[in-house]
């Protein structure tokens, strides 16, 4: 092969490395920053809820960060959304119970159990806060999955502050590497 060619194929290859690194530390980095301001309502982003109808450690924390922010008076109120999964428990019922055991008042917590993707809770999330009078909120959930719910409340007319849930696992590099996907796909389709 040609020192030449050997060269451009090896610039090639390190851009094609590059590209994806640089994507991911974006990712990261835009969804580890906060911008947290008080606002009317916490939108939390459903998860795995175990068949005896407890949050998963994941959606643990994202119900902790929102109950953080509602104990500080940061918000009003939280808004519950997910769907009900393989374990056949609805999310949003099991986020209200456990945050209603831990202190947040049942009037306090308004549930969405149709949730069933990013896109959905968006346009729910339009529609409650529209009948609720309520202007602003802060999407709670991982760090990695920031990015594009904020895109999605936006397309929904929603400019949502956000707050990274504090857990963090081995699989959050596939979650990471899987929103270099998700993300543009999600931004180059076409509302429904």
């Amino acid at each position: 092969m040609a020192p030449l060619l050997s060269r451009r194929l090896t610039l090639i290859g390190a851009v094609m490395a590059t590209v994806p690194l640089l994507g991911a530390a974006a990712i990261v980095i835009d969804g580890l920053t906060d911008t947290v301001a008080p606002s009317d309502v916490a939108v939390v982003l459903g998860n795995t809820v175990q068949p005896d109808g407890t949050p998963s450690k994941r959606l643990a924390a994202r119900l902790n960060r929102a109950l953080d922010l509602w104990e500080n008076g940061t918000v009003e109120a939280i808004i519950v959304s997910g769907a009900t999964g393989k374990e056949g428990v609805p999310e949003g019922d099991a986020m209200r119970r456990y945050l209603v055991g831990q202190g947040v008042p049942v009037d306090r917590i308004i549930v969405d159990n149709a949730g069933v993707d990013t896109a959905a809770t968006a346009r729910n999330t339009a529609r409650i806060m529209a009948t609720r009078d309520y202007d602003s909120a802060i999407v709670v959930t991982q760090y990695f999955h920031i990015p594009r719910a904020r895109l999605a409340m936006q397309r929904e007319g929603i400019e949502a502050r956000t707050a990274h849930a504090t857990f963090f696992e081995a699989r959050d590099l596939y979650s990471t590497a899987r929103e270099l996907v998700a993300y543009p796909v999600y931004f180059l389709r076409s509302r429904d």
